[in-house]
């Protein structure tokens, strides 16, 4: 029997007529996405759902899609659908993560423009029959400042129109290499001195706890007197409240704004200001983009259904159906290997190494390459998953390499994981016991036996007495209960670590307690998704 696809949401019928020609039978009903219950009523029926982002893919109607196997996103962002759940019931969730790169690039390089020139206000004023030419007192982009923050696929082609109007382009991106930043013809630079150089100023970075207002009233006041500021990006990137202050003083020139912190937004602090261009998050809006977007996501849920193929699949890796029993835990190892390597550094990473011994080396190296990779890239993007990770790296110019060797040591099998930097090289090592449990066996070199837990703290300290003790005072006293801990050392009086494992997620003053008392030489919170 074919396979079945529903499009629920607004998909364009070349997309719809590629199901049909791959011999996938497909029912277009671009309304159904709005109506909750008529879509749970029928959802029962079909092995793929195409949507946008009017449907939406909860628990409760996943509870009823018994025979779903994979729902496709057309387009990027997936707040629309619980993937957790999904993953529990076993659909996998894909999306098309660069059909619209090129569109949100040419959005912003239009805000710029805009704001440039006030062509917003000038054309109201036109139309109102005011012929207001002396008003309207423009800037050039030519030879102006541009700085990026965020050198990733949308802001590295930010960074390549830019050069083209011959703008100079300095990028802050902590990812971003000096060989990546020489190709795009940029100059890579701090925060700070981006803030204080830009003329303009253009984001290009996800939503995460660490860039979240990354222009706060701090870092707007950093920046020099008359910049433009252009955010095409995700909402909560800038403290729009500091924004219309420095708007209001004159600090700030003019702001253009595609995103905001809530959204939809009918009303917001900016709205009609006369130096703030607003658009209602049209970053993707183009046809060519929705058209690719659609297309694309035709042809991998066609190549799912019909042959197993998985293409930027956001909770599963491309392996085979025979793989994936036995590679199932080594795969969830090799994430976590990633995630702690990722969550350790804010540096720029140069390479990545990987190393497998044992009979793990003659699995599908390319899946639990890209978990590995994966689990990197999520520390500084949520957006990445497991197909989309290797295309980030090597964007951000990271060497991946792999080696294979035979058993060598006391595991079957292990992962090890290097990741080198212009300052050190780190690295960690796990393997799978019997119990399918992933297990972190050495971090810098020192052997441990940690099993991965949700909320984890990791430091770093000479081997002395007291260590144990004081750890278990500072979170006594800060409210935060230890379920257990993992201790390792080189040896008597030399390096030593200590990982903790916390029933919650760790307050950042807990750790600057423990950093203030200077017997440590590292604290670092790590979060982990074992589910």
């Amino acid at each position: 029997m074919a396979p079945r696809v529903l499009v629920s949401d607004e998909l364009s019928e070349t997309a719809v007529q590629i199901f049909r020609d791959r011999g996938v039978e497909v029912d277009y009903m671009p309304k159904l996405g709005k109506d909750k219950e008529k879509l749970a009523e029928l959802i029962a029926q079909y092995d793929g759902l195409a949507i946008r982002s009017a449907t939406k893919v909860t628990e409760k109607l996943l509870e009823k899609a018994d025979r779903l196997k994979v729902v496709g996103r057309a387009g990027i962002g997936v707040d629309n659908v619980d993937i957790p759940a999904a993953s529990k019931k076993g659909v996998i969730v894909m999306n098309t993560p660069f059909g619209n790169s090129i569109t949100t690039a040419e959005h912003a390089i239009a805000m710029m423009f805009a704001v440039a020139r006030q062509i917003p206000e000038a054309n109201a004023s036109t139309h109102a029959g005011k012929w207001e030419k002396s008003r309207f007192m423009g800037v050039e982009l030519f030879n102006k400042t541009l700085g990026v923050i965020g050198a990733g696929n949308i802001g590295g082609i930010v960074c390549d129109r830019a050069v083209g109007l011959k703008m100079k382009v300095i990028a802050y991106d902590p990812f971003l290499s000096e060989e990546r930043a020489k190709q795009l013809g940029v100059t890579k630079v701090e925060l700070d001195e981006l803030l204080a150089r830009a003329d303009f100023i253009t984001l290009h970075v996800p939503l995460t706890d660490k860039t979240r207002n990354i222009l706060s009233r701090e870092n707007l006041a950093k920046t020099k007197t008359g910049v433009r500021i252009i955010n095409c990006a995700r909402g909560g990137l800038i403290d729009e409240a500091a924004l219309k202050d420095a708007l209001d003083t004159g600090h700030v020139a003019a702001a253009a704004l595609d995103v905001f912190e809530v959204e939809p937004a009918t009303e917001n602090v900016l709205f009609n200001h006369p130096n703030v261009v607003c658009t209602p998050h049209l970053g993707a809006a183009t046809t060519e983009a929705q058209e690719n977007v659609a297309l694309q996501v035709a042809e991998q849920m066609s190549d799912y259904l019909l042959s197993g193929a998985v293409q930027n699949a956001l909770n599963m890796p491309n392996v085979t159906a025979e793989e994936a029993a036995v590679m199932g835990p080594w795969i969830k190892l090799a994430g976590h290997l990633g995630s702690f390597i990722g969550q350790m550094t804010d540096e720029p990473i140069k390479a990545i190494n990987i190393l497998y011994d044992g009979r793990v080396a003659e699995m599908n190296l390319a899946a639990l390459n890209q978990a590995v990779i994966a689990g990197v890239m999520k520390a500084s993007n949520p957006d990445v998953n497991l197909v989309s990770a290797p295309i980030v790296a090597k964007e951000r110019g990271i060497q991946v390499s792999t080696t294979k060797q035979d058993k060598t040591g006391t595991f079957d099998a292990y992962i090890k994981v290097t990741m080198v930097t212009d300052k050190r090289e780190r690295s960690v090592a796990g393997t799978c016991f019997a119990d399918g449990k992933p297990r972190f066996i050495q971090i810098k070199g020192i052997n441990i036996d940690a099993e991965v837990g949700q909320h984890m703290l990791y430091t770093t300290n000479e081997d002395v007495p007291g260590i144990i003790g004081l750890l278990g005072m500072t979170m006594g006293k800060n409210g935060v209960n230890i379920a257990n801990f993992t201790l390792g050392r080189s040896g008597v009086g030399q390096d030593a670590i200590a990982i903790l494992y916390l029933d919650q997620a760790i307050d950042p003053k807990v750790v600057e307690t423990l950093e203030s008392t200077g017997m440590f030489q590292q604290v670092k919170p790590l979060e982990f998704d074992v589910a």
